[in-house]
C-alpha cells in the first residue's frame, strides 16, 4: 500500500510539473489588434511573458496601455493552483488568481482587496502558436465588459 501511495503521489507531482514547466503557455505574447475585440476605452496587454520563476513558481509580465494610452507594466509571481498571489504594477488590482484547467488552458480572477472584479480564461491553440484570451468584470465606471484578445507567440520561453 505505502508503494502505491508513493508511487501515485510521484506521478501525479511529475505531471503537475510537466503542465507547469513544459507548458505551451511558456513565451512571449504579442496582441494581434486586428483579430482582438475590446470595448472602447478598456487596458489591453500588448505584450504578455510566462517565464518559469524559482521552484515551482511562474513569473508573467505584462507591458501595456491603460485607457488613455499610457503605458503600464505589471508582474505577477505564483502557482497555477486557484490561491491568490499579489501582483505589482496595476493600481487597480492587488492579487490575481490562475487555475490550470489543462495543459493549454488557465482560468483567471483579478482581485482587489479581496473582492473579484475581472474573470477570465486563456486558451492556447493546438499549435502552440496563438491563444485567445477572454475576459469580462466590471469596469472602473461600473459598467460591465467583455473583451477577447487573440496573441501571436513570438518566442518561446527556455528560462
Amino acid at each position: 500500500m505505502k508503494i502505491k501511495t508513493i508511487g501515485l503521489t510521484l506521478a501525479l507531482s511529475l505531471a503537475a510539473g510537466a503542465l507547469c514547466f513544459g507548458s505551451p503557455l511558456l513565451g512571449t505574447w504579442k496582441l494581434n489588434e486586428a483579430k482582438s475585440i475590446f470595448e472602447p476605452g478598456m487596458a489591453k496587454n500588448l505584450t504578455v511573458v510566462y517565464a518559469k520563476a524559482p521552484g515551482d513558481m511562474v513569473k508573467i509580465t505584462t507591458d501595456g496601455v491603460d485607457k488613455d494610452g499610457k503605458p503600464t507594466h505589471t508582474e505577477w509571481t505564483g502557482k497555477f493552483d486557484g490561491k491568490d498571489y499579489p501582483v505589482t504594477g496595476d493600481p487597480g488590482s492587488d492579487t490575481r488568481l490562475y487555475k490550470q484547467i489543462d495543459a493549454k488552458t488557465l482560468e483567471f480572477i483579478v482581485k482587489k482587496d479581496g473582492k473579484s472584479l475581472v474573470g477570465g480564461k486563456v486558451a492556447v491553440a493546438e499549435d502552440g502558436k496563438t491563444r485567445t484570451v477572454f475576459t469580462s468584470g466590471t469596469a472602473a465606471d461600473g459598467k460591465r465588459f467583455k473583451n477577447m484578445g487573440f496573441y501571436d507567440k513570438v518566442e518561446d520561453s527556455k528560462k
